[in-house]
Parts: structure tokens; sequence; C-alpha cells
């Protein structure tokens, strides 16, 4: 299995001929390989995690592409096709088992309405958290896509974050709203909790692929 890691919150996965795209959004330039997709995977309805822009090219591209997100983001995708995913479900697309974990974005203010979130464990190997910090109970996670840099994100606890799930493997994503210093800064903070379970933390710049 090889993860792909694109602008801000966006990785493709790939395994035996088969793709899987998690949150296609706003900081991420289209995706122009779309070869071998099984499936879709959208954590909450903000629109760094997705557009109508980026799925209508998608779907375009892959016709009857099956599309896995909350309530919300069916709502707010209403002309589209989408199956509604809670935590404690686990789906299958094509090589991907998905297993949903989480249900709430983390708080940006009191004043800003919460929404829904899923974090998604794909074949029992990569955990993405989209914009939580919701740990997998009772998994043993080999690489955890771990956020670097939100307005709901303080680095102490992204840290202790990556601390609680203890992954063999991480790298950042979630970045694009940060200075390069910030990301590099925010990178070694984390390279530093995950080397404290004997774990090895990666840095992915756009583009860039890490076998799993």
């Amino acid at each position: 299995m090889r993860v792909t890691k694109f602008e801000h919150a966006t990785l493709r996965v790939d395994i035996g001929g088969d793709a899987l795209i998690i949150d296609p959004g706003t900081f991420t330039s289209p995706l122009d390989d779309l070869s071998g997709l099984v499936a879709v995977v959208i954590t909450h309805e903000h629109p760094d995690h997705w557009t109508p822009e980026h799925l209508d090219r998608i779907l375009r591209a892959a016709p009857g592409t099956p599309v896995f997100a909350p309530a919300g983001v069916a709502a707010a995708a209403a002309d589209h096709e989408i199956t509604v995913v809670e935590p404690g479900e686990t789906v299958s697309a094509g090589r991907f088992t998905l297993r949903f974990f989480g249900g709430d974005h983390e708080i940006i203010h009191s004043s800003l309405p919460r929404v829904q979130n899923v974090g998604v464990l794909i074949n029992d190997e990569l955990y993405y958290p989209g914009d939580s910090y919701a740990v997998p109970e009772g998994v043993e996670i080999d690489v955890l896509a771990a956020p670097l840099g939100a307005p709901w994100l303080k680095i102490g606890e992204a840290m202790d974050f990556v601390l609680a799930v203890k992954p063999r493997r991480a790298f950042g994503v979630h970045d694009m709203t940060l200075s390069v210093i910030g990301r590099d800064m925010h990178r070694a903070r984390l390279k530093w909790a995950t080397e404290q379970h004997g774990g090895e933390f990666f840095q992915l710049d756009p583009g860039n692929s890490l076998d799993l």
C-alpha cells in the first residue's frame, strides 16, 4: 500500500491497482491522475476538505465511484449520491476496508457551529483523523497522518494526540495555513512525539509518497 500526500489535507492511497482519495479541498490543486479510483472519503463539510468542483471533476473522471462521508457532507452535497457513514461503521471498496472513528470536529471557537467529522482507518494500517484528535481505541496504528496546523490546532495538543496514538510511523498533513518556518517547527514537534514510543516521522511534501 502506498500513500501520497497532496496539498493540505488531501491523500491518495493505492493498493493493487485500486485507489482511494481522501479530502480533496480548496487548498489542493486539481487531481489529474484518477486511475483505478474505487472510493472517495470526505471527513467533514469544511471547504478545505471538499469542494463541489473537486468532487464533480473526480466523478466525471470516474463515474459511479462511491463517496463516503458524514451526514453534514451529504446535506451540503445534495446533488451527489453520498453514502453516509458514522463512527463505528466499517465499509469496503475494492481492496480497501474503511473503519470510521470520532464523530465531531475539534472546537474552533464557541461562536462557530461544530460539525460532524469522521476519522478513517484504512486496512487497519493508515489512520487519518480529519480535523479531530479522535484516538482509535484498541487499535495499533502503523501509519498516522497527523494534523500540523489549523485554526483549531494547538501544537501541544497535536503532540499529545500523537503520543496517545503511538504510531510506528507518522507524517504531517493539514499544513497549508502554516508558513514554511511554522510548518518545519511543527514537524519537529510531531517528530519528537512520534519518537517517544519508538516511531519514525516522515516529512512529506505535496507529491511525496510513503510505502506502507
